[in-house]
């Protein structure tokens, strides 16, 4: 929370992103229709005339949770690749990889932001909005499983065995939006990192 003597840089600052921390919260909590600029700033404990000062519409604050979401996730992710640096290579890393990826696409972020691409399929306007922002996240994703996996991705082979690696993820995210899905996903991702690992060391 905010102090009386924070510089008002700071201030502002703050408060931005506690409302987009609960929009987050909001959207992977409540779904869309309950993810309201009233709700968010009750529930980041700001007036809704201050949230409005720095969001002056819905579609401006889902925007910006949005590339708040890709920022966060993408920090991260590079915090994630540090600590396989230190797993050893070999079919270990590749599941810790593919494991720190799938459990990505669980997370309260991956549950909000569907909550707003199942909105924006009905919706042009915010489809339009959010299309270039998840073509960037996809490109970036893509890359640094690129990096964490240390593989040549000039190879089309490789290059769509990552993004099938992608693709399950999301997909076993999905799974795991309705009921508890830990179990199977855990032998799934097992199985897959050993197919992957074989795969990729084969085109090596």
């Amino acid at each position: 929370m905010a102090t009386p003597n924070e510089p008002k840089q700071d201030r502002s600052r703050a408060t931005r992103q506690r409302l987009l921390e609960a929009t987050i919260d909001c959207l992977a909590e409540m779904g869309w229709a309950a993810a309201t600029v009233a709700v968010v700033a009750e529930r980041a404990g700001v007036s809704r005339g201050a949230a409005q000062h720095h969001f002056p519409t819905r579609e401006d604050l889902i925007t910006a949770a949005l590339e708040y979401m890709f920022e966060t996730r993408m920090a991260q992710s590079k915090s994630e690749a540090t600590a396989l640096g230190e797993v050893a290579e070999g079919v270990g890393r590749t599941q810790a990889v593919v494991t720190s990826l799938v459990e990505s696409y669980t997370s309260p972020l991956f549950k909000a932001a569907l909550q707003v691409w199942t909105h924006a399929a009905a919706d042009p306007v915010l489809r339009e909005r959010i299309l270039p922002m998840e073509a960037r996240f996809g490109r970036v994703s893509h890359r640094m499983a690129v990096e964490a996996l240390g593989v040549d991705d000039t190879d089309p082979v490789t290059h769509h065995l990552v993004q099938a690696t992608l693709d399950l993820a999301r997909g076993l995210g999905l799974a795991d939006v309705l009921t508890d899905d830990s179990l199977r996903r855990k032998e799934i991702v097992q199985q897959w990192a050993a197919t992957l690992h074989t795969a990729l060391h084969a085109r090596a």
